[in-house]
């Protein structure tokens, strides 16, 4: 049996791991702070800090703003807008499923995708962008491809389990992670598998599962052990395997090292970070880890721009790391238990969404505030998406927005 742990009510595990609760104890017991997490009652995770006073360097206004159905539902999953061909596509967790002009926000298309039954589709990943489909994952392990140009149903695909990442395309390959561990390649216009990679995870993980990673001809994938493998696209040939970060500690959670972060790349090397064992570059060749940094860790994301790693840890900090050696060379504290998403380089600044539905501009200098402008009443768990000069912003409330600083 596999427990998937939502972040949130990892601290109250973390208790009761200590005073002697096994992960299974726990998963049968009858626990308040628990139970509330499921069925919508106290939250137990620590409070936000409050916003703190700062002098605005540059100013930040919101472009458009529309809504996309019920979002997420409060539900953690991996619903992040995909953008191309002068759209940009965004679900929610109840099968709606839509187009909007990237510059207006203008809708193009939308469509409410059902089930054999005519009950709703739940959406959990996606929206991942081919040539010309959009293709989602749901929680009971469908995978479904639509028109890009219209929303029409183009084919779907039963897979093992729960899609909780965002689909890739590439070659005419659409990759498919699922939370048992295994790695579907399905063709792009049929849906057809093509082939499949199984391995096992541990019995207790945090909710979640990153993105592949697609460079060329290999397939680059985390898992809850702490390793990373890569894969031949074409095939699903194993290629080579690392050990990004080996499990330490006394208790489950201690030893918990997921990696659900996306990956990304930059000049043949890989940087990934894991939730409980520090941050690692990797070389694409072989996978010979090239730096480790054990204080780093991150369950939520990482981005780059030419010479800098920035990264978002669970205690709400932004640091900013040297891509050459993994050291921290500032961090910023100021947004202590916001929850805060993935960062993402903008305009040579860092954008990060928060708890709250606000979006901060951090100096990439050294991470002074910039901005902020609040987009939501939710929070925002989706990593912001970039492109020119405009960010886009996905809550879980279902707010869609774009923005843009001067």
């Amino acid at each position: 049996m596999r427990f998937k742990i939502p972040l949130t009510i990892l601290p109250i595990l973390a208790v009761l791991i200590l005073s002697g609760c096994s992960a299974m104890d726990w998963a049968s017991e009858s626990l308040s702070g628990v139970k509330d997490y499921f069925t919508g009652g106290a939250d137990n995770s620590e409070p936000p800090s409050p916003l703190v006073e700062y002098n605005p360097e540059i100013q930040a206004q919101v472009v458009w703003k529309e809504n996309v159905g019920v979002g997420t539902d409060e539900q953690t999953l991996k619903l992040v807008p995909a953008i191309g061909n002068g759209k940009i596509y965004a679900a929610d967790r109840d099968g709606l499923v839509q187009a909007r002009d990237l510059t207006t926000g203008n809708l193009a298309w939308e469509v409410e995708i059902e089930d054999q039954n005519e009950d709703a589709v739940h959406f959990s990943g996606g929206a991942g962008l081919g040539a010309t489909a959009v293709i989602l994952g749901s929680n009971n392990g469908e995978v479904i491809a639509l028109s890009a140009e219209n929303g029409s149903v183009l084919w779907k695909t039963p897979v093992s389990s729960e899609v909780m990442s965002v689909p890739v395309v590439a070659s005419g390959i659409a990759i498919i992670r699922t939370t048992d561990g295994s790695v579907i390649a399905l063709n792009e216009k049929t849906g057809q598998k093509v082939w499949s990679y199984e391995h096992n995870v541990p019995a207790l993980t945090v909710r979640g599962t990153g993105t592949p990673l697609i460079i060329e001809d290999t397939l680059i994938e985390g898992y809850d052990n702490g390793k990373l493998m890569a894969l031949r696209l074409e095939d699903g040939k194993y290629v080579w395997e690392s050990s990004v970060t080996i499990p330490k500690g006394r208790s489950e959670v201690e030893r918990l090292v997921d990696i659900d972060v996306d990956p990304i790349e930059s000049r043949g090397v890989i940087y990934t970070a894991s939730y409980n064992g520090g941050s690692a570059a990797v070389s694409i060749l072989d996978g010979d880890v090239l730096w480790r940094n054990e204080a780093v860790s991150s369950h939520t994301g990482l981005s780059q721009d030419e010479q800098y790693l920035y990264i978002s840890n669970s205690d709400g900090h932004v640091l900013q790391l040297d891509k050459r050696t993994g050291s921290s060379l500032w961090e910023q504290k100021d947004l202590h238990g916001r929850r805060l998403t993935s960062p993402v380089a903008y305009q040579g600044n860092v954008v990060v969404g928060d708890v709250e539905g606000y979006v901060h501009w951090l100096s990439s200098t050294d991470g002074r505030q910039l901005a902020r402008v609040q987009v939501a009443g939710d929070a925002i768990d989706a990593k912001p998406v970039v492109v020119g000069d405009t960010v886009y912003i996905y809550a879980k409330d279902g707010t869609l927005a774009a923005l843009k600083a001067q």
